[in-house]
């Protein structure tokens, strides 16, 4: 049990388990609740039209010479001879939930020098919380799909989670709005880059944890949805302080205009 954020394991599981548990819960994190991913009017999971553009070669072959001609780096798309194009997509990791790794050390066994045949079979793992603001850059083709790009993050960082637990997602900012769209399995992160451009205001692209689909509660224990429960509870109370933290600094905004 953390005394900073009252992380809860089974007691032989405890010299598996690696937290980086820094400050209480809540410490540095007052930004997160002022970035509100607002949805849109109809077809929330629907790319917009520009996204929908089809584009012929002579096309493409544009839109990289403009796109090269409008970033101030060296990460440059180019167009290969059968018609694809390679270049760079940054990714922001923003997971709430920690991930699991491989074990660096070898735990020891409670009974010294008798490891015994059921230690020897269990896989070591070691479960962190990535740093805020991760960010990784990564080289795709233009037919490199979504679901490709979130397995060679995992991989990057040595993730040993199921893939499906995350989603890529694309952010656009409008009007002072920030909207989130998960992008699909089939969909190409680069050929979304080309044609919004290099702004990362117009779209960036963010790894978050994959919501959606039904669980089988049946097939936990006991124990497993005590836990559940109580994970939920701290989870409710965080979002409830954030939006009362949010609609009071609304409210103290209000009353200084007036």
């Amino acid at each position: 049990l953390s005394p900073d954020c009252s992380f809860t394991c089974h007691y032989r599981c405890r010299a598996l388990v690696r937290l980086d548990c820094s400050g209480p819960p809540g410490a540095g994190d007052e930004d997160d609740g002022t970035e509100q991913a607002l949805e849109k009017d109809t077809n929330v999971d629907e790319p917009s039209e520009w996204e929908k553009a089809e584009l012929d070669q002579a096309q493409v072959e544009q839109r990289i010479k403009e796109y090269n001609s409008q970033i101030n780096s060296n990460l440059f798309m180019s167009l290969n001879k059968d018609g694809s194009y390679t270049g760079f997509i940054k990714v922001q990791l923003k997971l709430v939930r920690p991930v699991s790794v491989p074990a660096t050390k070898r735990v020891p066994s409670l009974q010294a020098g008798r490891p015994g045949p059921r230690a020897q079979g269990v896989k070591r793992r070691t479960s962190f919380y990535l740093p805020k603001g991760t960010v990784k850059h990564l080289h795709i083709l233009s037919h490199t799909r979504a679901s490709e790009v979130i397995d060679a993050l995992l991989r990057k960082f040595t993730v040993i989670d199921n893939p499906r637990k995350f989603a890529l997602f694309e952010r656009s900012e409008k009007d002072e709005q920030v909207y989130l769209r998960k992008l699909a399995d089939e969909e190409q992160p680069l050929r979304l880059r080309l044609l919004a451009g290099p702004s990362e205001k117009v779209l960036s692209f963010v790894l978050k944890e994959n919501e959606t689909g039904e669980v089988n509660w049946d097939a936990f224990t006991l124990p497993e949805l005590h836990n559940f429960l109580r994970i939920l509870q701290r989870e409710e109370e965080e979002h409830v302080r954030q939006l009362r933290h949010r609609y009071a600094r609304c409210r103290q905004k209000m009353q200084e205009a007036l």
